[in-house]
This record gives structure tokens, C-alpha cells and sequence, in this order.
């Protein structure tokens, strides 16, 4: 293979703005929509009926965004070629209930949202985003990103074991952040401080879906800047290159041979059991009446799954340093080196060797090098929407993504180069 393609710097600060707009899956999934609309994509309701004719489609819902690409004179039974990733993130959401306080301090009761690396959270400046729920039923984004809250941890004069013993939080009475003074804490001030920042009426607001987030950008770093600090890389950083490879696969002008699909999905870091999560019925719906939509019937929907693949695009572990004994010795992905195919015979990824072939095809294709990952032995081994895309839809699927360090951290490391080779690769993957 011939020198792999040079790292695009603008690829990646587009990346560092797609992160910093996007602090819940309901803003990603927004900004993904206006990204592909500027592509020439359109929105389609899925109440409307659908028609066939050929072009970018995308449907948004909740927190979830499935957009395809219908080339001209596609037949019903043209095969799928789908890049997956989700939109969620682990971290602190608030509470149905959420104004809380004690000893002179108001507080926000938060819930713990995945698996996030609790350490993380404290003492860091935090953010509130999410969607709000009106009365009549619509929605409204909210983004208050400037300091705002904070979980503050205890003083090491309180606490003389943790350097000894290691850092030990109770998720319920540890966790909760400050956000203000007062022993007068009411019923509804958190909503009410939310409505007067998007200038709705008082008592406006139904229901929400808030969680916090780190105010602090994005931003290079590391000697050479080869280096990209940022929050929620897991998995945004997937979800804006499966944008770009679609709308440059749109744009190309190129005869296809498969209909181009970006299936961005929620709730992934809690199982993906939900009608926006992996596990529901979302990506097949959409699917089948794409099919549907263009003439044909029950013959024609299982002669184009049967030839669909799909990369399930996710982040993965680099070998960390100061931790090089917790990875497999022979599979130590690094960063800047080109994405990971992630591999277990278990199927907690959904790779096989066929798999590894198709893969292995696009990176040739986009000159672009890969790693392979599997986990050491000894450490049980996370899983993706991969082996559930493949189960509930009977799709080939290959396991992907970029080696990053600190996962599930507030705030994660990758290679600066790493987001745009995943971007080519999936775009020649995408073309087919």
C-alpha cells in the first residue's frame, strides 16, 4: 500500500465544531439534518407516504437520524450499504424532579446515564442541554453552554485515604451538582430558569430530557498539535464522519451500485433497547419501505437485505501507555495509525472474516492503512449496535472505528488524523 492519505486539518476542525454544537443526541441529530440538507437531502415524514423517486431522504427521531441516498434508476431490489453509529454519550441527566438543595446549597438531582468514568465529572464546569417538551406537544432545544453547575469534590483534608485507598463515590449522594446559594429551594426552578432562557412563558413546559455536559472546547493537542481533546468522541466522532462520507457519496456524481445509508441511533451506552436505539424498529422500517417505495414487494425487500452490509462505526481502545498490560499483547492499536477493526469470537463485535475482507477492500481503496483490535483474555469485552444490527435484521456487519484513549471520560483523546481516514474509508466503503 502506497503512503496513506495526508491528515485534512479542515476535516478535523469541522469535527471540533460538530462536537462543541452538538452537548445531547437531539442536537447532533439536528446538526447532522442541517449538514445534509446543505447536501441536497431532504426530510421525510414517517407519517407521510413515501414516494420513490431517486435523491438524499433522511427521517429524524428523537435523538436518532437515518439518512439514504436513492441513486437514479435504483431497482427495489438494490442492496443497502449502511455505516452505524449512535448519538449518545455517558453522563449526568436531571431528574423528573430536579430542584434539591441542602445546607445552604441548591442542587440539581441528576441520574447516571451508560457507564461514564465518574472521576471525570467532578470539579469540571458543566453545561445543561437537551430537548424540552411544550405543552402542545412540540419541542424545543436548549443549550445553556457556559458554567452552570458543578459536582465539587471533597477536600483531601476530609478525605486523607484517597490517595491511598483510591477515589470512592456513592453515585447517589455524591454525584449531584451545585448550581446556586438558598435555603428557599422551590418546586420548578430549574424549568422556570430554562423557560426564561428560551424566552417561553412560564408554566410552558411539559416534559424534558436534559443532561450535563462539558463547556469546555475541543481543541488540538500535544507537542505537534497531533493530538484532539474533546467530549462525547464516543461516538459523534463516527456520526460526523458517516455525514461527511454520505453527502461527498451523494455529491460524487458516481454510478452506485448499493444505496448509500447513515443510520445514527440513541441510547446505545444503555443496551439500545428503545423506538430511537439500535434494538427497535427503526433502521428496518425505513428500509423496507425504501423498498417499498420503489415498486417492490416481500421478494425484493429480502433480495436486498441479503446483499446489504453494514460497518458499525464505533470507538475503540488504543494501547494506553501507563496501562499497556490490560490490552492484548499482540494488538496494541495506536493513534494516527488508521481505524480498528474490532474482532471477538464471541460476537460482542459482530466481525468475521468475510467481514475483515470488505473492510479491508475500502481502506485499500481510500489508501487508507487499519489496525485490528481484540481485547486481552483476561478483560470482558464491550459490545456495539453491531451485533444487534446483524441479529435483528439478518445484515452482514463488520465492526469499525477509531482507537482513542479515555472512553467514557467527559472528556476523550484521539489521533488528530484518525477522524479524517475514518471519514475516506467509509466513504469508499459507502460507494461500494
Amino acid at each position: 500500500m502506497s503512503a496513506p492519505a495526508r491528515f485534512d486539518r479542515g476535516h478535523t476542525d469541522d469535527l471540533m465544531s460538530f462536537l462543541a454544537a452538538s452537548p445531547s443526541p437531539y442536537h447532533a441529530v439536528a446538526n447532522a439534518a442541517e449538514r445534509l440538507e446543505k447536501a441536497g437531502f431532504r426530510q421525510v415524514a414517517e407519517t407521510d407516504a413515501w414516494d420513490g423517486t431517486h435523491g438524499g431522504k433522511y427521517v429524524l427521531r428523537g435523538g436518532a437520524i437515518v439518512a439514504w441516498y436513492v441513486p437514479e434508476g435504483a431497482a427495489a431490489h438494490t442492496p443497502f450499504r449502511i455505516v452505524g453509529a449512535h448519538t449518545d454519550s455517558p453522563n449526568l441527566r436531571v431528574k423528573p424532579q430536579p430542584d434539591n438543595g441542602a445546607h445552604g446549597w441548591r442542587q440539581v438531582a441528576v441520574e447516571i446515564y451508560g457507564g461514564p468514568l465518574l472521576n471525570s465529572w467532578l470539579d469540571r464546569d458543566l453545561g445543561l442541554a437537551g430537548r424540552l417538551t411544550l405543552r402542545d406537544g412540540s419541542t424545543r432545544l436548549v443549550n445553556v453552554d457556559r458554567p452552570l453547575l458543578r459536582v465539587p469534590q471533597l477536600a483531601i483534608h476530609l478525605d486523607r485515604s484517597v490517595s491511598s485507598e483510591g477515589l470512592k463515590l456513592d453515585k447517589q449522594r455524591h454525584l449531584q451538582p451545585v448550581w446556586g446559594l438558598g435555603n428557599d429551594v422551590r418546586d420548578g426552578d430549574l424549568i422556570a430558569f430554562l423557560e426564561h432562557e428560551c424566552g417561553l412563558p412560564a408554566g410552558e413546559v411539559a416534559g424534558w430530557d436534559l443532561m450535563t455536559h462539558s463547556v469546555e472546547p475541543p481543541a488540538y493537542l500535544g507537542r505537534d498539535r497531533e493530538l484532539l481533546a474533546g467530549p462525547r468522541m464516543d461516538n459523534l466522532l463516527s456520526v460526523h464522519a458517516g455525514v461527511a462520507a454520505l453527502a461527498a457519496v451523494a455529491a460524487s456524481g458516481e454510478p452506485l451500485p448499493a444505496i448509500p445509508v447513515l443510520a445514527a441511533f440513541d441510547h446505545e451506552e444503555n443496551g439500545s433497547q428503545s423506538d430511537t436505539g439500535a434494538d427497535g424498529p427503526l433502521l428496518g422500517s425505513i428500509l423496507e419501505r425504501s423498498v417499498f417505495a420503489r415498486g417492490g414487494g416481500y421478494e425484493d425487500r429480502a433480495r436486498a437485505f441479503a446483499a446489504t452490509i453494514c460497518l458499525s462505526s464505533d470507538t475503540g481502545h488504543a494501547v494506553h501507555p501507563n496501562y499497556a498490560e490490560r490490552h492484548d499483547p499482540t494488538h496494541h492499536p495506536r493513534v494516527n495509525g488508521g481505524p480498528i477493526l474490532k474482532v471477538n469470537v464471541n460476537n460482542r463485535y459482530a466481525t468475521d472474516g468475510s467481514g475483515r475482507a470488505v473492510w479491508a477492500a475500502a481502506c485499500e481503496k481510500a489508501n487508507v492503512p487499519f489496525q485490528s483490535f481484540v481485547s486481552n483474555n483476561s478483560m470482558p469485552c464491550g459490545t456495539t449496535i453491531g451485533p444487534i444490527t446483524a441479529a435483528r435484521h439478518g445484515i452482514r456487519t463488520v465492526d469499525i472505528g477509531v482507537a482513542i484513549l479515555s472512553m467514557h471520560s467527559a472528556r476523550e483523546l484521539c489521533g488528530a488524523d484518525d477522524p479524517h481516514l475514518l471519514a475516506n474509508a467509509l466513504g469508499a466503503f459507502l460507494e461500494g
